[in-house]
């Protein structure tokens, strides 16, 4: 019986020492991160989108990933216009770095348009490619560097803002699948 009992006890503590990462990650996956953290988590997965499609030369792995960089920054844009950029409008006190930012989501949903409109291996379609990848780079750096801070300098609920944009973000994904 001690031995049983001492087994189990042992077993116990392996499995909550052990999964104590696991535990982590599940506590992280269960909790939305707040809208900042989850705006440049995409910023870095398609900046890594963009910096694969510099070394691919296959038209069908390029046409591929331009589809996935695109529908991404569909998304992407959507939920800022729609969620974030209003809520920051009214917190902060700068309304020209907004407008910028959505003069500059026309520009980037103007090139996302004629890629879309096109195939790998036509003629302009890696370099609509490259500058859109330019163009989200200057977008991203503005945000990031300017916009972020000024949100996080007011009272808004970044938390509740990342998890509205975290459940957008999940059905446009579903819509588009």
């Amino acid at each position: 019986m001690t031995a049983t009992k001492t087994k189990t006890s042992n077993a116990t503590h392996a499995t909550r020492s052990g999964s104590k990462s696991g535990r982590k990650a599940a506590r992280t996956a269960a909790r939305p991160a707040d809208a900042i953290k989850l705006l440049k988590a995409d910023h870095k997965e398609v900046k890594t989108w963009f910096k694969q499609y510099e070394d691919l030369e296959d038209n069908a792995e390029k046409q591929v990933l331009a589809d996935k960089i695109c529908l991404a920054l569909i998304v992407h844009t959507q939920i800022e216009e729609e969620i974030y950029y209003p809520a920051t409008r009214e917190a902060i006190d700068d309304d020209d770095l907004l407008d910028e930012a959505e003069v500059e989501h026309a520009g980037a949903k103007q090139l996302i348009a004629e890629i879309r409109s096109m195939k790998a291996g036509d003629q302009l379609f890696d370099a609509k490619v490259t500058v859109l990848g330019e163009y989200i780079n200057h977008h991203v750096e503005e945000e990031e560097s300017e916009m972020f801070p000024e949100s996080r300098d007011t009272d808004l609920d970044l938390k509740a803002l990342g998890e509205k944009m975290a459940a957008r973000k999940a059905e446009l994904m579903k819509q588009t699948k």
